[in-house]
């Protein structure tokens, strides 16, 4: 194995891991939190597998090979060094204490040019500001219809659980169709048939430890958060996150931080639902949704960093 082929499968390999450890639980997190007590993990660890494999061999087989769904478009492929694959090295040590770092830049801002990297940057603010602003005024709505906290019927159990199932499949697939991209840019863009089943055994297998793990550190960001262990706002979560990565999908082929909108999503739910109910005053509320924007921020410095220190620094006319 040369040097190149080397740092390909190392970065592969820490990019897998960091994507499924960091940025699913964005997806599986309120999922795995309000079923944890009525399914076993494996069945859920199936269901996800599923879906991801799913996603993967539909990708590769409708886009020629390429799994990223047309996010590498503006990132041509190049040949992997040593700080290609650093980046997600330093993702997986922020993600094992817990930082929800921004997996698309902290992997792509190695790949791409500053102009690029910008373009990112926008619509990924973008992207926070529309899911804490609709997630705001969504559950002022909600709340005046419905006391999350308050049980569900059991009559109703059912069909709550059932909707959570079905919203998390899409948008599991939807999510996976544009992170891939993160994993993918370490690979050639068309990959062949037994490359793809090779990746497909380490994205299974690095799922199952996910959810062995119960989503790990990274969870605790959406099990801190109000009634996100009940179906009901499980499901109603995991719809309007579906509905807004949908959209921004569709919009273009930037790739943008999956992170900054399940955070946003996460700070205007909590800002409306202390409006509404007068429980929870905002000088509680504040310090919540602050912690989670420090640590998206500290990641941010990072990706920042990286790009910095390989385009003006490592590499300085390699770009």
């Amino acid at each position: 194995m040369d040097a190149l082929t080397l740092w390909m499968a190392v970065g592969f390999l820490f990019a897998g891991y960091a994507v499924i450890a960091n940025d699913s639980v964005q997806t599986l997190g309120t999922w795995i939190a309000s079923n944890n007590d009525k399914f076993n993990w494996k069945i859920m660890w199936g269901c996800a597998s599923a879906v991801l494999l799913y996603t993967l061999w539909y990708g590769w087989y409708t886009n020629g090979g390429d799994i990223s769904y047309g996010r590498l478009n503006k990132i041509p492929f190049q040949e992997i060094q040593w700080y290609h694959a650093a980046a997600p090295g330093l993702l997986l040590i922020l993600t094992r204490i817990g930082v929800p770092v921004s997996t698309s830049f902290l992997v792509l801002s190695a790949f791409a040019s500053t102009f690029v990297l910008e373009k990112m940057l926008v619509k990924s603010m973008m992207g926070y500001a529309v899911a804490a602003v609709a997630a705001y005024v969504i559950w002022i709505g909600v709340t005046k219809i419905l006391n999350e906290a308050n049980p569900v019927k059991e009559e109703h159990k059912r069909w709550w659980r059932i909707g959570q199932w079905v919203t998390t499949g899409f948008l599991w697939f939807t999510w996976l169709s544009h992170d891939m991209a993160n994993i993918a840019v370490f690979l050639p863009r068309e990959i062949p048939w037994d490359l793809m089943v090779m990746i497909s055994l380490v994205f299974i297998v690095g799922l199952g430890f996910m959810f062995k793990e119960g989503g790990g550190k990274i969870q605790n960001i959406v099990i801190e958060k109000h009634n996100t262990r009940y179906v009901r706002s499980a499901t109603i979560i995991d719809a309007v996150y579906f509905l807004i990565l949908w959209f921004f999908k569709e919009l273009n082929d930037i790739p943008m931080s999956t992170t900054w909108v399940f955070v946003g999503l996460l700070c205007g739910r909590e800002l409306a639902m202390a409006t509404m109910t007068g429980k929870e005053k905002f000088k509680t509320v504040f310090p919540l949704v602050t912690k989670d924007f420090i640590k998206m921020m500290i990641g941010l410095g990072a990706s920042v960093g990286v790009v910095l220190m390989i385009h003006y620094v490592i590499v300085p006319n390699g770009y």
